[in-house]
């Protein structure tokens, strides 16, 4: 099923949507694909994003009037997508899949706690970016980037925490596609597997110095070598931001800590310089090798 919202839907309303009382009162509604997340119709949604402050941030940076399409054909998972003016590729400001499911820790090393499965919030797809700049117009992206993001990663990340714990979930989880999302992500979440703790922690230590957008195409263009000079490939994993003191405590836990630190140690990455120049050639920000 797929709704899509224009200037007769709230979002083109300067006022609340509707009463902050009256925001998601109704937990108990029967799980459906027509709702959010089977429970929430799409104006106590939009309640939230203005509760949180996003359509005041929208306003300020002129996108606005904003128009929306909510798709649930493939339910468990749901799309919300966030556009300047009318459903539009060119429109698009936000693009989200979500879906509510059971995460169940697979076994990483030995002498952490085993966990009962956590019910999770799990975000499959995220782009924010800035339909104002149109394709074409010369700026420096990141890898998978067509438009230059938004600088919301805080007040998004807030959004999602709001949600994951009205919904009263044990965590919000991601699956990075990309090294720099996994970065990114780690200033509030964890990787389940302290080996990937490290490896990500490894690879920023080693190029503190190198500015982070070029190292994200360092690795996104297959550029970094481990010690034994083979390729590092980026691989997605599971991140977790804990809401419960079970998943607190595997993260605080010193063995936890404990292997993400000897797996440090054993960790050694360079660059192939000359790989990277000749691959990164048609990148606007790289063009003329940097």
């Amino acid at each position: 099923m797929k709704k899509s919202g224009g200037a007769a839907d709230p979002f083109w309303d300067d006022s609340p949507i509707v009463d902050e009382a009256d925001i998601f009162t109704e937990l108990h509604v029967t799980q459906g694909s027509s709702l959010f997340l089977g429970r929430y119709s799409i104006n106590e949604v939009l309640a939230v994003l203005n509760k949180k402050g996003f359509l005041k941030e929208a306003r300020k940076r002129f996108l606005w009037p904003l128009a929306y399409e909510f798709d649930s054909d493939d339910y468990p998972t749901q799309r919300l997508q966030i556009y300047l003016r009318e459903p539009a590729p060119d429109n698009l400001i936000v693009d989200i899949k979500v879906k509510e499911c059971d995460f169940v820790g697979k076994d990483t090393v030995g002498g952490l706690p085993e966990l009962a499965p956590q019910k999770a919030l799990a975000f499959e797809w995220l782009t924010i970016q800035n339909p104002l700049v149109k394709p074409g117009e010369p700026f420096s992206p990141m890898p998978g980037q067509t438009r230059p993001g938004l600088s919301l990663r805080a007040k998004i990340m807030d959004l999602f925490v709001y949600l994951g714990r009205l919904t009263r979930k044990d965590c919000l989880l991601a699956f990075p596609a990309y090294f720099h999302n996994g970065v990114l992500f780690s200033r509030y979440f964890h990787f389940w597997d302290p080996r990937k703790e490290a490896e990500v922690l490894a690879i920023r230590r080693a190029f503190r110095h190198m500015p982070f957008r070029q190292l994200a195409w360092v690795v996104h263009l297959n550029c970094l070598r481990r010690a034994d000079g083979t390729v590092y490939e980026w691989q997605a994993a599971e991140q977790l931001f804990p809401f419960t003191r079970p998943l607190k405590d595997y993260f605080d836990s010193r063995r936890y800590k404990e292997a993400v630190k000897a797996d440090l140690k054993g960790l050694s990455f360079s660059v192939d310089k000359a790989e990277f120049e000749r691959k990164s050639a048609d990148i606007p920000a790289f063009c003329g090798g940097s």
